[in-house]
């Protein structure tokens, strides 16, 4: 078996080690043009729109499967340099990038995360922004917005108020990206902090406003995401590694809690592509010296490979009538935890669900049908890196034609406007945290 695995490393492609350094549009194409050629077999290269200036948006998804969909592979994706100004999140995924292809084969563990997912990495979502900075700043400079003076995180749909800002290409491409693909688990990566900020960026009281904090239905299972990236890095744990007047225990914060921002992407991904988002701040300062690229690797590598992982907790599976038809489009949803937007099957009729380990009640609601329930109780760990495996029958037969392609309830407006008081998971909770601690500890 050893000399088995040896001869399959001196087989697999060699390509020259990326350097440390800040690798500007036209070096960054040829690494991933590099990465495609040499791992044709686990990646796929496109472009998924123009920037302002006409400079390719590139996502490369790396997975045994990297073209197309499969069934039970859920969707992971990396997104960072929204703002050009903050550069660190840029290069850690393209050291990643390296990182997941070249330990493919060698490292069970990336092996089994490549063989189970479809890991879709955008290095620049504003490469405009990038290219103007003349003079790096570790506070502010003005690439840190497109080339018409959009600050592309302030530039989406809102749930809460309306953002009647223009849409600009990047948000455009970006948005239409989350339509081609069934996204489970996702972050965004920044710089100007050290935390794991977590949805609600912006909200309402029905939200938890008046404990000025902005909570979602999946509180939980969004403080476990953000303390699994945090607790992995030496930094982002500190109480306050920037010596900033906010203290982040934990190194993690609600979105709101921190400072309100509307027109978000992270609220965006969770309402309207049903993809859990987070926002990772890496870098006390936004575009630091080229020397401390090694260290912010270090100290992030295990933290990138950990919240991937994370993709495969919770439930999955496909919904059916009784002649075994999957149902593309109706909503399933966990009884006590409805998303304003209701969450609904794909194209091939699966779902996926994220949640932390316990007893819950899934509720799959098909037009002129009552709702469907079916009882669920997610273990302590996944396994072999894929979520509880739950198919459910459902016991009549459902008349395609009569489930709506799209739901009218959901329009790219404020969908929290008319929301009153305050549910449960608004109010602050000491057994959820020590629930989601100990689900850390001992996973």
């Amino acid at each position: 078996m050893d000399c088995a695995r040896l001869w399959l490393g001196l087989l697999l492609p060699v390509v020259a080690a990326l350097d440390f350094s800040y690798h500007h549009q036209p070096e960054m194409e040829r690494f991933l043009k590099s990465i495609t050629q040499n791992y044709s077999s686990i990646t796929h290269l496109h472009s998924i729109g123009k920037s302002v200036e006409g400079r390719n948006l590139w996502v490369l998804t790396v997975g045994r499967f990297p073209k197309e969909h499969r069934i039970g592979i859920p969707e992971f994706k990396y997104v960072a340099n929204m703002h050009g100004d903050e550069t660190v999140g840029r290069e850690l995924l393209l050291h990643l990038i390296e990182y997941l292809v070249t330990s493919d084969g060698r490292d069970p563990e990336i092996t089994n995360l490549i063989n189970s997912t479809r890991i879709h990495i955008m290095p620049s979502m504003n490469p405009d922004g990038f290219e103007a900075v003349v003079k790096p700043d570790c506070f502010y400079s003005k690439g840190r917005e497109n080339s018409n003076f959009y600050d592309l995180n302030r530039n989406f749909p809102d749930a809460f108020e309306f953002n009647n800002v223009p849409r600009q290409p990047e948000t455009v491409a970006v948005m239409k990206w989350l339509n081609t693909e069934t996204f489970v688990l996702s972050a965004n990566l920044h710089g100007g902090a050290l935390v794991a900020s977590y949805p609600f960026d912006n909200g309402v009281p029905a939200t938890g406003t008046l404990y000025s904090r902005s909570l979602t239905p999946d509180d939980d299972v969004f403080q476990y995401l953000a303390r699994t990236y945090a607790s992995r890095n030496p930094d982002m744990r500190k109480r306050n590694p920037c010596r900033t007047k906010i203290e982040f225990p934990g190194g993690i914060v609600n979105g709101y809690f921190w400072y309100p921002l509307k027109g978000g992407m992270q609220d965006y991904n969770y309402i309207w592509a049903q993809c859990f988002e987070i926002t990772l701040e890496l870098s006390c300062c936004k575009y630091p010296r080229k020397e401390k690229l090694p260290s912010f690797w270090n100290d992030n590598k295990d933290s990138l490979i950990d919240y991937i992982k994370q993709v495969h907790i919770g439930v999955k599976g496909q919904i059916f009538d009784q002649n075994g038809t999957p149902l593309p489009n109706v909503t399933v949803e966990i009884q006590d935890r409805k998303h304003v937007c209701p969450y609904r099957t794909n194209k091939f009729g699966e779902y996926y669900l994220l949640l932390l380990p316990g007893f819950y009640v899934i509720e799959v609601t098909v037009p002129g049908h009552n709702p469907h329930l079916t009882k669920v109780t997610i273990p302590q760990k996944s396994q072999n890196f894929s979520a509880l495996k739950k198919d459910i029958l459902l016991p009549f037969r459902a008349q395609l034609d009569h489930i709506p392609e799209s739901d009218p309830l959901c329009p790219m407006i404020p969908l929290y406007g008319d929301l009153q008081g305050h549910s449960a998971v608004t109010k602050p909770s000491l057994f959820l945290f020590l629930v989601t601690l100990f689900h850390i500890l001992f996973k």
